[in-house]
Order: structure tokens, then C-alpha cells, then sequence
């Protein structure tokens, strides 16, 4: 089985068909298990996400806040293996037959080896890999073997790339481009604006690839904010927080399902 790549793109190109942006939901693998993980993913595919990332939870993770940080130290603890990830994948598409992404850092995937995470994430029917830490000019191999399988190599801009280095990344990158609104880690923000539509303006400049803006959104206002000038609004703190806050699992679970659909709303408002 080849990758979704193919279904990641006409998902995003249906959802600005409709006039809108996509809404793309970041939640760790095994977290707070694998099982509650993988439901969770329904989840909020159950309450209108379009794309999931799934992150692949690690150690140093140098981008994320404490909320994910937290999250990704539970999973750790429950001793989740990249084979746990692939399983979060496979189900969570066997069950909606939507897009599902791994977020990663370089390093696991480097000491699993690219080819057989590439063909096991294909297999699993992932559509791709965003990597936010893999230099564009250090990434040939990796693009080689995700291009073989059909997946797309999501990379991240931020807003201090000056314009050269934005068409540099844009002309390898797949799939679509994940926009960091601000300097710093993940986490909810009050405020996402300015710094982060300039950089939507300056990446749409280098690329046809739509181009999705993540860190900080949390709610449907900041979605409908995002959505108004972005091609995809990516939310994950507020998902993680909501299930760390929860009292037992269903309940978190209820909560991310009524968090996509309020999201969902709001990206339909833009």
C-alpha cells in the first residue's frame, strides 16, 4: 500500500473549495495510552477535524510548551514505541478514512532507519511526515524514500525565515507548508495575528502548496482569525490541555470532540 498523500491534498484543496480552511488537530501517540490515544484521534475526527498529526512523542522536545512536553512524558512512561505510533495511524484511518500525519523529530526516525519507517507509515496508510527539526538542505534522502511511498514531507517555516530560504524550503516541501505564527514553543496563545499573515503572504509568494498556520490557536475566534487569511488552522495545545484537565479519559474524550466541532465552526466563519 502506497501512502495519502494523494487524499491529504484533495482534502485540503476540497475544504477551499467550500470557501474555508482545513482544520488539522495535533494530538500525541500513546497518550494517555495508546488505546485512549488512537480514540482520541477519533475523536476529534468525530467532531469535524479534516487532517490529524500524531506526534511521535520524544524526549527533548525542543518545540513543544509544557502541555505537550507533559503529554509526551506520560506516553514515554507508558513505554510508547514507534509501533504504537504506526498502530495510531492505521486505526484512526481504517476508521474515518481521513488524513493522518506523524509529527517527529529527526532523531527516532534516523535510529529506526528512513526506509522502514517510511514504508511501515505507508502501510499503515499514513499521507506524510512533518519534521520540523530536519534541515531542508540535509532531507534528500528522506524525501527519496517518502516520495517512493506516496507521502508527503510537511516542513516548517517560521516568521524569521527571510524570503530566499522561504522558496528554498517551499520548492522541496509536500503535502503542505506548516506556518509557525510566532518565535517560540507550541502552546495557546491570547493572540495569533500579524506576524503570523505576513508569513502566510511571504510563503504563498514562494509556492502553490497550501499553506496551514499552527501554534497558538485555541479557540473558535482565533480559529475564524487564522482561517481568514490561512489555508489550514492547526490546533494542538488546547486538545492536550483539555484531556490532561479531564477527570477520566471519556470525559477528555467528549471534551477534544467538543473542541473540533466548535473549531470546526470556526474555520467555516472566516
Amino acid at each position: 500500500m502506497s501512502g495519502n498523500i494523494q487524499l491529504l491534498s484533495d482534502t485540503l484543496a476540497a475544504a477551499r473549495s467550500e470557501g474555508r480552511a482545513a482544520l488539522i488537530a495535533y494530538l500525541p501517540a500513546g497518550f494517555p495510552t495508546v488505546d485512549g490515544g488512537i480514540d482520541a484521534v477519533k475523536a476529534v475526527f468525530d467532531g469535524g477535524a479534516d487532517v490529524v498529526e500524531v506526534g511521535l512523542p520524544h524526549s527533548d522536545p525542543v518545540l513543544d510548551g509544557p502541555v505537550i512536553q507533559t503529554a509526551d512524558d506520560i506516553a514515554l512512561k507508558g513505554g510508547v514505541k514507534i509501533a504504537d505510533v504506526m498502530r495510531t495511524v492505521r486505526e484512526a484511518y481504517e476508521a474515518t478514512g481521513k488524513p493522518v500525519l506523524v509529527m517527529t523529530y529527526w532523531n527516532p526516525i534516523d535510529r529506526y532507519g528512513i526506509e522502514r519507517f517510511t514504508a511501515e507509515l505507508a502501510a499503515a496508510g499514513g499521507a506524510g511526515c512533518i519534521l520540523p527539526d530536519l534541515p531542508v538542505q540535509e532531507s534528500d534522502e528522506w524525501r527519496q524514500h517518502a516520495e517512493k511511498h506516496g507521502l508527503a514531507t510537511v516542513f516548517v517555516v517560521a516568521p524569521s525565515s527571510k524570503d530566499d530560504r522561504l522558496a528554498k524550503i517551499t520548492a522541496v516541501g509536500s503535502g503542505f507548508v506548516y506556518a509557525a505564527s510566532l518565535m517560540g514553543v507550541t502552546g495557546t496563545r491570547q493572540s495569533v495575528g500579524a506576524q503570523a499573515q505576513d508569513l502566510v503572504r511571504r510563503t504563498r509568494a514562494t509556492t502553490e502548496l497550501p499553506v496551514c498556520v499552527g501554534l497558538g490557536v485555541s479557540d473558535a475566534a482565533q480559529a475564524a482569525e487564522v482561517a481568514s487569511f490561512a489555508d489550514g488552522v492547526i490546533v494542538g495545545s488546547a486538545f492536550v490541555k483539555l484531556m490532561l484537565e479531564a477527570p477520566d479519559r471519556e470525559a477528555g474524550l467528549v471534551a477534544v470532540r467538543a473542541l473540533a466541532a466548535d473549531l470546526a465552526e470556526g474555520v467555516r466563519k472566516r
